[in-house]
Parts: C-alpha cells; structure tokens; sequence
C-alpha cells in the first residue's frame, strides 16, 4: 500500500464513521503511524473505553504513559468527544464581575486575594456593578460571572442583594456565581442551613453555581495549598446540595502543583460518582495551575506547573472516565493560552469556556494572553480545526449560531 492510498484509506473511512467498526485504534495508529508501536495493555484499556467508562485503576496508569502511547490515548479521546458532542465546540460570551478582592482565606496558589487594609483592596459598591454588566450587555453577553474573594462578614442577604441587583436590571442574562466556601460561610454568618442558603439564593436569581474551591479534591493537597477552604467531603455536600435545590453548575479541578497524578484520577472519579447521583453538573473544566505569581512560588516550592502532555493526558481521560456521564469538557484558554486550549481541544475537549471579559483572578495569576477574548478569535481557533464555534448559554440549554465570516484574526500569544 503506497502513502497516497493508505492516506485515502484512511480518509474514506474516517469520512464514513466506521472507525470502532475496523477498530479505532489500529486504523489511526497501526496504519498511520505502524514504526510506533503501542503497548498491549494500552492497546487493551483504549479498546474497552469505546464501549463504557474506564476505571480508576485504568485511569491511573494512562495518566502516567509516556512515549508513543500518547498518541492513540488523544486519538481515542477525540473520537468519543466526537461520537458524544460532534463536531461543534461551544462556547459563551459572558463577562466576570470580581466584586471584591477583600478575602480572609488565603490560598497557597491564589495571587488575587488581598486583605481589608491592603491599599489595592476593594469592594465593589452598586454602581460599579451595574456598570460592568452594562459594559457586558452592550457586546451580548448572556452571563454573569459573579466571583470575589471571601468576605469576613457577607452573608446570605448580601448576596442576595447583588443577585437582585442584577436580575432587577438584566433579568434575561444568567448569573453563575459564587463558590461552595462562600456559599458555606455566608450560611454560617446568617445562621441558616446550606441548603436554606441555596434556597434564598436561587429565589433571587442564581442560575448555576460554579464549581469553584474545589482545587483537588484529596484533603492531603489541600492541606498544603487550601487548608482554610471546605474540606473534600464538605465540598461535596455543597455541591450535592445545590444539585438538589435545582441548582446545576461546573465541575473543576485545579492540577499542577503539589498533588500526584493519581490525586488528579481521584477527584474525577469524586466527581464522577456525584454526577451518577445528582446529574447537576453542566461541564467538567480542568485548569491549569498558572504559579508564577503563586505564594506557594514565591515561597520557594518547587516544581509546580504542570507539562504540556501532562495537560493533554489529562483532558484525553477525563473523557475517557466520564464519556457522556458529563458531555462537556471544556479547555481554559485563559489558563492555557490560545494555542495550547486550540491543541487541547483534539484531546477530547468540546468547549472553549468564555469571552471571561474582567478576569482578575487569572490576570493576578499571570494569564498568558490576557483575560478577554473576542467571538472573532474563539470561532478562528475552533474553524481552523475544521470545527464548528457556537454560543450557548451557562446551562448548555441554548445556542447561538455564529455567522461565518472572513476574518484577518489570528491565534497569537502575548
């Protein structure tokens, strides 16, 4: 078989959808790339993958695979994001709205957090906000992302407030907001139940909940880097709880500093047992830990940041775990910068998260290409795969259609 017709081969029966048919893996890698062999028990777990979930023990010793078997593992990956989400990458033009950076939680990796009578501390009062929205609004927006550190006195009537603030002007705009700590300890200064909190809370127009705080969930990293925040089985109570009032949100974890590689198959099979009980998570977002400006950095602790096949292994078996349980896997181009998220959506991911106008917890961090991205350089990353970029909503229960247009926009880092 020369080159050209093992290329057309391969293109006829990619273009039929018969991949699993002849046997994904064999079709992609043996044909394809027949000088790299791939190892038998790689070959084995990747070949049960396509027809349900891997384990944690499977999980395990993919996440630590090196050399040429990285390559059917993002080949097998991509195929179920396409079986399970087709060809659209999604994402949602929105804007963040930091109201504070006031924060009496201090966060190993966190470099926004300030304390009351830091001169760069401050609260935003209503004007402010509005104006924000106003800002977000006027470019289309369709969420607000309502995010701040955690103040020493909030409780539950002072997010109620800010939720009726927004809803009384913008009440067709969704409102992801808060964390599980915020939402804990504003419950704890009201002296309500959480689950009374989240009540109140979605009467006065909270949408989805973002899963936040919740770094990695094994207590002995967070130890290390979140001592102050909820515990792991805290969080999920939290999020439980949410789920149960009727409230959905994301899933997140944040990898890359001082867990292990199993630590980070450990929390995606946390988050996956939760999702089979509740089914109130929207998506699943693994974000990079940007340290440069970290405290645990600067304090000295070494080798933080995670590689660049480190984050591809990643996003390739959180599908692989979580299949459809949880269709939506989204990259962070923000963490990740734009050409990096662009790669990372051919290892299984389908979402492209936000515009994120006025991220100033990932431009504290040191974002590698800024905190605002335009619809025009979103949808160029996502058709320069031979994709389609679509809007949706914080639910994933609406899209938009994007018009195609020619467009000198190009994938650039800072």
């Amino acid at each position: 078989m020369n080159e050209f017709t093992m290329f057309s081969f391969c293109q006829l029966c990619i273009d039929s959808i018969i991949w699993k048919d002849i046997y994904l893996i064999k079709l992609l890698y043996y044909f394809m790339f027949d000088k790299l062999p791939i190892s038998s028990k790689t070959e084995k777990i990747l070949t049960k993958s396509l027809d349900e979930p891997i384990s944690a023990e499977d999980a395990n010793y993919l996440i630590n695979i090196k050399g040429s078997d990285l390559y059917p593992l993002l080949a097998t990956a991509d195929y179920l994001r396409q079986e399970i989400a087709g060809n659209n990458v999604t994402f949602i033009n929105n804007c963040n709205i930091n109201f504070t950076n006031i924060c009496t939680v201090r966060c190993g990796f966190c470099a926004f957090g300030k304390d009351a009578d830091d001169p760069e501390a401050y609260i935003l009062d209503d004007e402010a906000i509005l104006k924000k929205a106003q800002g977000a609004v006027d470019k289309g927006a369709h969420e607000f992302c309502v995010m701040g550190g955690v103040l020493p006195d909030a409780d539950v009537e002072y997010y109620e407030h800010l939720l009726q603030l927004l809803k009384g002007e913008f009440p067709n705009i969704m409102i992801h907001g808060f964390s599980p700590t915020m939402i804990k300890d504003a419950s704890v200064v009201s002296g309500i139940s959480v689950e009374d909190a989240f009540e109140r809370l979605k009467s006065a127009g909270l949408d989805t909940l973002p899963g936040t705080a919740a770094e990695i969930l094994t207590d002995r990293s967070r130890e290390i880097i979140c001592p102050e925040k909820v515990t792991t089985q805290e969080w999920i109570d939290i999020v439980k709880t949410a789920h149960e009032v009727g409230i959905p949100g994301s899933a997140t974890i944040m990898y890359g500093h001082v867990e292990t590689p199993e630590e980070r198959v450990e929390h995606i099979d946390i988050i996956r047992k939760i999702q089979q009980e509740t089914h109130g998570f929207t998506e699943f977002i693994p974000m990079t830990f940007m340290h440069e400006y970290s405290p645990i950095f600067l304090e000295g602790q070494q080798n933080l940041g995670a590689t660049g096949t480190e984050d591809l292994k990643l996003y390739a078996v959180a599908r692989l775990m979580l299949k459809d349980l949880i269709p939506n896997i989204q990259v962070s181009w923000v963490k990740m910068g734009f050409r990096f998220a662009q790669v990372s959506l051919t290892a299984g991911a389908n979402d492209l998260g936000g515009t994120l106008g006025g991220d100033e917890l990932s431009e504290a961090s040191g974002a590698p290409d800024g905190v605002e991205a335009s619809i025009d350089t979103l949808s160029n990353m996502v058709r320069d795969l031979g994709r389609n970029p679509i809007e949706r909503n914080s639910k994933y229960t609406e899209f938009y259609p994007i018009e195609s247009k020619s467009s000198d926009v190009k994938i650039v880092s800072k």
